[in-house]
């Protein structure tokens, strides 16, 4: 298992502020076709956190054959909204025109993320090459679509200041100061892009949660079911909010993550697994 840091994937803003990654590449000689990837993407609030909270799923699920690559992005304090996802989105682009150099196949890319990470993580899944969420960061004209996508106790709905609030749903002021309007929240509400196409899809939260509704994956789960996605939902008792941070469960999570990939973009032959 070796980890590069500080890999430059893209820029961003007008000064061409430099954005880096870690990446995680699994031990052992490179298959043929390359292996599948998996995007980390960081929580925080959309406001904190850095590249390195999710290193122990990177090691994990880098041991068990996947190429991770865990990027930073802009958070609010650096730029507004939606610096962030266009920021995921061209780390996406740049895994996929990578593919040769980082040993991975372009056509099995997935995404986890976890509290405002997993929001970017389903967001970008939802919205393949969507223009308007699309920005810029290098790479341009690079699709950004993603095979898979795993979100822990993930924001999916956001609601204007001034409309009414459904089940699962944080005010849409979280991301933007001056609270923005119903159609610009649901740009950035992932719920609201769930279709036939959406990837499938992996939902974990804790039943205690008070950061993020645990409703807010229920809501997102019965989206997908109704749009017949691959989708499945693991509620954990009595958790709060990133509980996974404790080692039994993280593991446990982990391992829950590796059954899920294995089954959609799987790193090993099944006849040698």
């Amino acid at each position: 298992m070796t980890v590069e840091q500080d890999v430059v994937y893209g820029t961003a803003g007008v000064g061409g502020r430099e954005l880096k990654c870690d990446v995680y590449t699994p031990p052992g000689e490179t298959p043929d076709g390359g292996r599948p990837a998996v995007l980390l993407v960081h929580g925080g609030s959309w406001r904190q956190g850095d590249r390195t909270q999710l290193r122990g799923y990177g090691i994990l699920l880098g041991r068990s054959g996947y190429v991770c690559v865990a990027p930073e992005y802009r958070l609010l304090g650096e730029a507004p909204w939606p610096a962030a996802v266009e920021d995921v989105k061209a780390a996406i682009r740049w895994v996929r025109s990578s593919a040769s150099s980082l040993g991975i196949d372009p056509g099995r890319i997935c995404i986890e993320g976890n509290s405002a990470g997993a929001h970017l993580a389903l967001l970008a899944a939802g919205t393949p090459d969507l223009p308007a969420l699309e920005g810029s960061g290098g790479n341009e004209g690079v699709s950004s679509a993603v095979a898979a996508v795993a979100a822990i106790y993930a924001p999916t709905l956001f609601y204007a200041e001034g409309t009414e609030r459904t089940s699962g749903a944080l005010p849409f002021m979280a991301l933007v100061e001056a609270g923005g309007d119903a159609d610009a929240a649901a740009l950035a509400s992932p719920a609201a892009h769930v279709s036939p196409s959406f990837p499938p899809t992996l939902l974990i939260h804790g039943t205690t949660d008070t950061t993020v509704p645990v409703s807010a994956s229920m809501r997102m789960y019965t989206e997908l079911v109704a749009a017949g996605v691959p989708v499945e939902m693991h509620l954990y008792a009595e958790q709060p909010h990133a509980f996974d941070a404790q080692p039994p469960f993280g593991r446990q999570v982990a391992a829950e993550m590796l059954l899920f990939l294995d089954r959609y973009v799987p790193a090993r032959n099944p006849v040698d697994a």
